[in-house]
């Protein structure tokens, strides 16, 4: 049967629209299940969530991060996520005195425990400091989800499951990470509101 649908049609059927006729009016993604059940195990288990992403995919970790910290949709306890994107003495410490690509995986090294999760957010999926964290969180005993686009990238298989946009258009990639993280928030606040 294949993986839940959350599907979203946008247009009021033929009432006239200024939407390009290349438009995207449909979008199916997975539902974030198994990310949702992997948060949910690390957080349950006292553990943490920890988001990377450069560019784009950095503000996404970024939002994701700040809304379970937050509120998403309801009020609630905040949950132990954090985005390894925000530090700026870190991160330019690092890209300083290390080469560029650890920037990511030496956070993981100091941060991610066995039964954490990372989030690893790349349109590409080939980004290496993201691959070179992917790793370093495994090697630490935490799962890894990869949100990718284009064919998954070297991130794809690498990490322990993915959500692929269907799509090699960095804007249209990044708009389905933004609807993969809102309900992925919607999920796992929903699993820690009383």
């Amino acid at each position: 049967m294949g993986a839940p649908q959350l599907t979203k049609k946008y247009g009021t059927g033929n009432a006239p629209s200024t939407v390009p006729e290349n438009a995207i009016t449909t979008v199916s993604v997975p539902a974030p299940k198994q990310p949702h059940s992997h948060t949910r195990r690390a957080l349950a288990g006292g553990g943490g969530v920890y988001l990377v992403g450069n560019g784009g995919s950095a503000a996404d970790a970024q939002h994701w991060a700040a809304e379970l910290v937050g509120r998403y949709l309801t009020e609630r306890d905040p949950l132990n996520v954090h985005a390894l994107t925000v530090n700026s003495s870190t991160f330019t410490a690092l890209v300083n005195d290390y080469p560029p690509e650890e920037v990511f995986e030496r956070q993981v090294r100091a941060h991610v425990c066995e039964g954490d999760l990372l989030m690893a957010i790349s349109t590409s999926g080939n980004s290496e400091n993201i691959l070179l964290a992917t790793r370093a969180a495994q090697d630490r005993g935490a799962r890894v989800f990869g949100v990718t686009g284009k064919d998954g990238g070297k991130l794809a298989p690498l990490a322990d499951a993915a959500m692929i946009a269907p799509s090699s258009d960095t804007p249209r990639i990044q708009e389905v990470h933004l609807l993969f993280g809102h309900l992925w928030c919607e999920l796992v606040e929903q699993a820690f509101t009383d």
